[in-house]
């Protein structure tokens, strides 16, 4: 096993400490002590970045070249095309990078970085074409393309498969479901008595629960359970914590009215009361999503309310050391459990 230089210190400082005390034999020490080697650099990690800095290169690199006016009126002259064939141009290449993805993944599915890299390139393009596609058509209802999005990207990422095609596919889906219910309510304040965030409080836990239930039946695909998990999380805890300070309201006036009632407090409460149910979810199944976004939010929530309720009546100097102190020692205690979970996580 190999370990960077940081694991490998916190293991042999752990090793070291259980020979100390006769919890482990001088031999199972050596064993131990043997059975992994310390990497002299993360490689997996600097793959890592350098695809993501190369993909944002390229659409930088391409942008600037596009930006160029005599190259802009070269092009115009050269491909004088309509929107939709730039559309369909664009559709092509999306369809060749995903070819290319594919076919490298089958014959190299151990280069994670670089596969993916090309996967985020076919996503640009097909967004593009799509784009163009909705100026050729000029539709009014264009949230239509926005699940036409959804629904290719879902397709693509659950064949080929590819999380991160998969994760735009749920990113796109939420985009469709806010742009139709604000078409759907005239772009009115309210959808069926709720504001923007109480529709993403509902869309999030709709799809928690059928993501949960699809992945759950569909072992081929389990490993999409974990994203989508997380999206929808993401989508309802921040709803949440919008919701715990705007309320269900229309407009500034609305929300300066209901601020001087308990309609707030309450939505507090619930915020709090999931973010403990995500905790206890996480704690007996040992879920380390539900668990995360628990912890995260119950403190954003504990946070926010100091804010609110402190922010005016207490000397900054005073607030902001207290603030100081708290994340201080939240910061300490998630370190010694970090630490100690990177031990347990060497050792099994």
């Amino acid at each position: 096993m190999q370990l960077s230089p940081k694991k490998a210190r916190i293991l042999n400082e752990a090793l070291i400490t259980w020979r100390e005390t006769d919890l482990i034999s001088e031999e199972e020490f050596q064993k131990l002590k043997n059975s992994y080697k310390v990497m002299s650099f993360n490689w997996k990690r600097l793959a890592k970045y350098s695809f993501q800095l190369a993909t944002f290169c390229i659409i930088i690199s391409i942008s600037s070249i596009l930006a160029e006016q005599w190259l802009t009126d070269l092009l115009r002259k050269l491909f004088d095309i309509s929107a939709l064939g730039k559309s369909l141009l664009l559709a092509l290449l999306s369809g060749v990078l995903y070819f290319l993805g594919i076919t490298r993944k089958t014959k190299s599915p151990n280069k994670t970085y670089s596969n993916e890299a090309i996967f985020f390139l076919g996503v640009i393009t097909t967004a593009l074409s799509i784009m163009y596609l909705a100026s050729s058509l000029d539709m009014e209802h264009f949230s239509i393309l926005l699940l036409l999005t959804a629904i290719i990207y879902g397709v693509l990422g659950l064949w080929f498969p590819s999380k991160l095609v998969w994760l735009f596919s749920l990113l796109s889906l939420g985009s469709w479901f806010g742009v139709e219910t604000g078409y759907a309510s005239g772009w009115g304040a309210y959808f069926l008595g709720m504001n923007y965030p109480l529709r993403f409080v509902v869309f999030g836990l709709v799809l928690i629960f059928c993501g949960s239930y699809l992945f759950n039946q569909w072992k081929a695909r389990r490993a999409f359970l974990k994203t989508t998990k997380t999206i929808g999380l993401l989508y309802l805890f921040i709803a949440l914590w919008i919701m715990s300070i705007f309320g269900n309201c229309s407009d500034i006036d609305a929300w300066w009215e209901i601020g001087k009632t308990m309609e707030l407090f309450y939505w507090s409460i619930l915020f709090a009361l999931v973010a403990m149910g995500a905790i206890y979810h996480g704690v007996k199944y040992d879920d380390e999503i539900t668990r995360g976004f628990g912890l995260t939010f119950i403190f954003i929530n504990l946070y926010t309310r100091f804010f609110e309720y402190f922010w005016e009546g207490t000397h900054k100097a005073l607030f902001f050391a207290i603030l100081a102190l708290s994340f201080w020692y939240l910061g300490s205690k998630a370190e010694k459990i970090w630490q100690l979970n990177i031990v347990k996580r060497l050792i099994k």
